[in-house]
């Protein structure tokens, strides 16, 4: 499974605004409708489904980074969203520092594998500090599309 299987240039944000959780997941989520990936009437629920997800234990893994996600209904295949913020949003890190790169994940309700793949995939990718700064460095979606397809091939 590579990360272009399931992001689109049209998903990815460069410059997120947002600085609280609940804005980002809010923005993230926004950029899916916008760019043609899932519908609007389907918005609320998802951002619901992410914030219950989030009541769970914070997604923010530490080192910068957050995996927000969450299974629905009103997706049939899995989807992503990339964001980074320049400022840094404090999403109740592991470790306390506050998140700058965000991988918003949502998989069908009765799909566990894809899932479960992609997030670990996400993990992997972005456990590496040196790709974690050139994807906080890139200028547009252009940039983190082309780092990605790199960095997929790399891995394998």
């Amino acid at each position: 499974m590579k990360i272009s299987d399931f992001l689109r240039k049209e998903a990815v944000n460069v410059d997120l605004k947002s600085e609280t959780k609940m804005d980002v997941i809010s923005e993230m989520v926004t950029m899916l409708v916008d760019g043609g990936i899932i519908e609007k009437k389907h918005k609320n629920k998802i951002i619901d489904g992410l914030m219950a997800r989030e009541a769970l234990g914070s997604t923010a893994i530490g080192q910068g980074i957050a995996i927000p996600h969450t299974k629905s209904d009103t997706v049939g295949d899995l989807i992503s969203a990339l964001a980074i913020s320049k400022k840094g949003v404090n999403f109740d890190s592991l470790d306390g520092e506050p998140a700058y790169i965000f991988f918003l994940l949502i998989a069908p309700s009765d799909s566990a594998g894809p899932h479960l793949k992609a997030l670990a995939r996400v993990s992997r990718l972005l456990k590496d500090k040196f790709f974690r700064d050139s994807l906080k460095n890139t200028k547009t979606a252009k940039d983190v599309m082309d780092l990605l397809s790199q960095e997929d091939s790399r891995i394998g």
